[in-house]
């Protein structure tokens, strides 16, 4: 119960008591990652929904409002981070360490949350007009099973938390959620493009930043969430 309870409040904001934790329990936390995304989900769902009462353009808006409410923006803080990296590391790879621990964001990073929250806004806006909202939870699980993936099979940027998410996880959690994914993808195909997006951004990000991290892993959420997103429309 702790390792959920520490999952939820490192993924979102809802309110819950403070737990006692150190680094390990922190990583544990991990597993239950997918579960946080069902909660996002339901709150951009419910966004989305009041939204659309008024117009499909006000139901988008609401639903990146509640998006960016409910993770308190930190996969987009992270897409910021490695767009900077990236970008501003493009001829000297030594500085992506350096670049990614600098708490200012450079233009890379605004234009790439720029271009992803003008993403979502179309995206929810057309989504609203569907009525398909069910796909929201589901779309936000999958997108947080990534992380289990790539911090079990990609080598950590730095010595830290993402060396102990990598030890904390147990072949059965990776194997639970997998299943579930299967599942998922039974009910809605488009969903399986997330084996492609997520395979392609541990490709880039190994042969990009070199491992991954904290800002990687929330990166590769928003851009997972994103296309995931974008299929479903386009296979409705």
């Amino acid at each position: 119960m702790k390792s959920l309870i520490l999952a939820i409040q490192f993924m979102t904001r809802v309110p819950l008591p403070a737990v006692a934790a150190d680094m390990r329990d922190m990583a544990g936390a991990m597993r239950w990652f997918p579960l946080t995304g069902v909660i996002v989900g339901l709150a951009v769902w419910g966004g989305v929904w009041a939204g659309g009462l008024v117009d499909p353009l006000v139901a988008g808006a609401a639903g990146l409002i509640a998006w960016a409410a409910i993770t308190g923006a930190l996969h987009l803080d992270g897409l910021g981070d490695v767009a900077d990296a990236s970008g501003g590391a493009h001829k000297d790879a030594s500085r992506i360490s350096e670049i990614l621990a600098d708490p200012h964001i450079g233009s890379f990073g605004v234009v790439a949350i720029g271009l992803q929250l003008c993403a979502k806004l179309a995206l929810l806006s057309a989504l609203s007009s569907g009525g398909d909202l069910w796909v929201l939870p589901a779309i936000c699980c999958i997108a947080r099973m990534g992380p289990l993936l790539w911090a079990k099979y990609l080598a950590p940027l730095h010595e830290g938390m993402g060396t102990q998410f990598a030890m904390a996880l147990r072949w059965y959690d990776l194997m639970g959620w997998i299943i579930i994914a299967a599942i998922l993808c039974g009910l809605a195909p488009a969903f399986l493009v997330a084996v492609p997006a997520t395979g392609l951004w541990a490709l880039w990000v190994r042969s990009r930043l070199g491992g991954i991290s904290g800002d990687s892993h929330g990166a590769g959420i928003e851009i997972v969430e994103t296309v995931l997103l974008l299929a479903w429309l386009a296979a409705s």
